[in-house]
């Protein structure tokens, strides 16, 4: 699948010194894109990372791809990459998929002077201030200038992060906030909890707000219920509940707002994150209304005596298609400028 980008400035900026790759990688895919200049990402390809040995592979796969090829004939100078893991050091080895690799040996394998590898959610969060109209508010609120900013993201497992004023610029904070420990807000979030400890010892908010977490939301509610689960997986739990076709798959979707909601707000009240929420993965942006008329923003400001100052927070769902994109270019373009 390729595709550009679809606003371009009448007079295109280009970077003098070249096409600049930008990756955004998942346990699933691997999504390329070329950037020209300021605000033209284009050429953008998703690739299965089943299909390749190592990530390397796949970078020259779609470097070889004829539209790249024909648009980029020179040698690509500089590249950064977003990938779903925490990157520490030189060596980065993928928790949910078997690619693992130095960044300065595949820095000299593709032939680039410049390879950045960061974590997706700290590229994300350096998205944020560049969304423009890509983003839709749940709630009320109104943002506060030169204020922190949080972000949210439940899809394979739930992302977390921030980002900082820093001077002239922003600092993304390399957050693993998705393995806090799970804080139920009312009694069925209790009993969820409690079937959750049958099968793990710490039940973190990545066991409930996550793909496996609404299946094992389903569980417990069928449990609770007395009736035995039939093992959903959760699109189609999502399914049948935006389709009006099952009461207790509705319930999923609306425990799980909820307890996004208490998340939400426990991170905003940590960072002061009074420039906002941004809500990103991929499970809440499918939701569409369901997700605006859910308990997510009551919960949010469900917070006694700080209700009030979560009312002024706004929280936002992103609606970018390749957000990431815009995080892995912004911080690029900072260290080219160093």
């Amino acid at each position: 699948m390729i595709a550009s980008s679809s606003s371009q400035p009448s007079t295109p900026i280009v970077h003098p010194d070249g096409a600049r790759l930008l990756a955004d990688i998942g346990g699933t895919n691997a999504r390329f894109a070329l950037e020209f200049g300021p605000g033209r990402i284009e050429l953008i390809d998703v690739l299965s990372c089943n299909d390749y040995p190592t990530l390397a592979d796949a970078v020259r796969a779609y470097l070889a791809t004829p539209a790249v090829a024909a648009a980029a004939p020179g040698a690509i100078r500089h590249a950064a990459i977003a990938i779903a893991n925490p990157v520490v050091g030189d060596h980065v080895r993928m928790t949910n998929h078997h690619w693992e690799f130095s960044i300065e040996a595949m820095r000299q394998a593709c032939g680039f002077d410049t390879l950045l590898v960061v974590n997706d959610f700290s590229a994300l969060a350096r998205a944020l201030p560049h969304l423009g109209g890509q983003k839709r508010q749940v709630g009320g609120g109104a943002p506060l200038p030169d204020s922190p900013l949080g972000l949210l993201g439940a899809g394979t497992g739930l992302g977390v992060s921030g980002l900082v004023p820093c001077g002239s610029g922003w600092t993304a904070l390399r957050s693993e906030g998705g393995h806090v420990s799970f804080s139920p807000a009312d009694e069925v979030e209790v009993a969820i909890l409690q079937y959750a400890w049958r099968e793990f010892e710490h039940v973190s908010a990545e066991r409930l707000l996550s793909g496996a977490g609404v299946e094992l939301i389903y569980r417990a509610l069928a449990d609770r219920a007395g009736r035995p689960g039939d093992g959903l997986a959760a699109p189609e739990i999502s399914r049948r509940a935006l389709a009006g076709e099952c009461a207790l798959c509705d319930q999923v979707l609306e425990v799980f707002c909820g307890m996004l909601g208490t998340a939400a707000g426990n991170l905003a009240i940590t960072l002061g994150a009074q420039g906002g929420v941004y809500i990103g993965g991929g499970i809440v942006p499918r939701l569409g209304e369901r997700f605006a008329g859910s308990s997510f923003r009551r919960r949010f400001e469900q917070k006694g005596r700080f209700s009030a100052y979560l009312g002024k927070i706004p929280t936002y769902v992103i609606t970018a298609d390749y957000p990431a994109f815009l995080g892995v270019s912004a911080i690029l373009a900072e260290k080219l400028s160093d």
